[in-house]
Parts: C-alpha cells; sequence; structure tokens
C-alpha cells in the first residue's frame, strides 16, 4: 500500500490559494470580442433589390403626377424681359442638376411605360411572360401521312409516321412519293 502523504498544517492554506489563482473555471469568458462591431453594410439579395427597384419606380411615378417638382421654376420680370443675364449661383446649379436628373428619370419611365402598354408584354428579369421557345426540342412533330401527332420517323425515306399501319404504307410508297411528302414539309434535300 502507498504511503499516505502528510497532510498539510491547519493554518496553511498557501495551497488552496495557488489552486484558486491557477483555476480557469473562474476567470470571465465572453462570447465574442468585446471591441467587435456588426458590418455597417448589409447585402441583399436579388428578390430585395428587384422589390425596391420596383417599389421606387412607382412611387416616382406617383409622386410626378402629384408634385409640382417637375415644373419649371417661374421667370422674374427682368429676367422675362431679356434686359439681365443672371449668374447662376451654386444653389441655381444644383437645383439645374437635380431637376436635369428627374426629368431624364421621368423620361425613362414614361418611355418604359409606352413600350409595355403599347407592344404587349416584354421578356425582362422582372416578367417572365414570353413568346414561345423555337427550340427543336419543343416542337412537336406530325404525321406526313394522316396529320396526327408522330412519335417515330423512319430512317430509310425519313418520313415521319404515327403507327405500325402507317409504316407499312410509307414503306409501300414509290421513290418519287416520299420526296414530295418532304419536300411538302420543307425538309427535302436539293442537290446541285
Amino acid at each position: 500500500m502507498a504511503p499516505t502523504p502528510p497532510a498539510p498544517p491547519a493554518g496553511d492554506d498557501s495551497h488552496q490559494q495557488l489552486l484558486d489563482l491557477l483555476d480557469l473555471t473562474l476567470m470571465p469568458r465572453p462570447f465574442r470580442n468585446p471591441h467587435w462591431k456588426p458590418s455597417q453594410r448589409r447585402n441583399k439579395n436579388i428578390k430585395q433589390i428587384v422589390g425596391e427597384a420596383s417599389r421606387k419606380e412607382a412611387s416616382v411615378l406617383v409622386t410626378q403626377n402629384n408634385s409640382g417638382s417637375s415644373t419649371p421654376h417661374p421667370q422674374s420680370s427682368a429676367n422675362a424681359t431679356g434686359s439681365v443675364t443672371p449668374l447662376p449661383g451654386p444653389a441655381q446649379v444644383q437645383s439645374n442638376i437635380t431637376q436635369a436628373a428627374q426629368n431624364l428619370s421621368t423620361m425613362v419611365l414614361e418611355r418604359n411605360l409606352q413600350a409595355s402598354l403599347s407592344s404587349g408584354p416584354i421578356a425582362t428579369y422582372t416578367n417572365i411572360e414570353s413568346a414561345p421557345s423555337l427550340h427543336p426540342a419543343h416542337q412537336k412533330h406530325y404525321c406526313d401521312i394522316t396529320g396526327l401527332p408522330a412519335p417515330y420517323t423512319d430512317p430509310k425515306s425519313r418520313l415521319r409516321y404515327h403507327n405500325a399501319e402507317i409504316f407499312q404504307v410509307v414503306r409501300s410508297l414509290p421513290q418519287g412519293v416520299a420526296e414530295k411528302y418532304l419536300e411538302a414539309r420543307g425538309a427535302h434535300v436539293v442537290l446541285k
């Protein structure tokens, strides 16, 4: 059996003080750095950006109809006669730039509105209505003989057919007749 360590003297608690000093569980540990601050920049997804743009366009159209900011400033009597040419001050230059920018944005919005009202739906990022696809994978094929939907094509004559009965008719056609069917469909080959 191992010898028991000698008991510390009753008045000596230096060992306990050392343990308390080295104990890491008593030290405060904040979750995040106290000097950390959140970023001031906020990233937006495309849905938020498009929503903000459409709301801004709608509010600009409404406010343009109800505000007097789009009308030019009335001229003074001295300017109306043409006897005095006013010198543009900094406030007047700023108002002219603001008015020009506002007029430009109004013209763009009006042109977009007229284009959308006159020609029907336009394919844009905010509008999913568009013309039908002309991709060959989306076009339906029809039988050259009957006009019914044709899931099959004869590899020999390149005629499209609806079922096995029509296939026997296609195979029994004379040589020039198959070319006439292809010519009617616009798929014939002309050798020069």
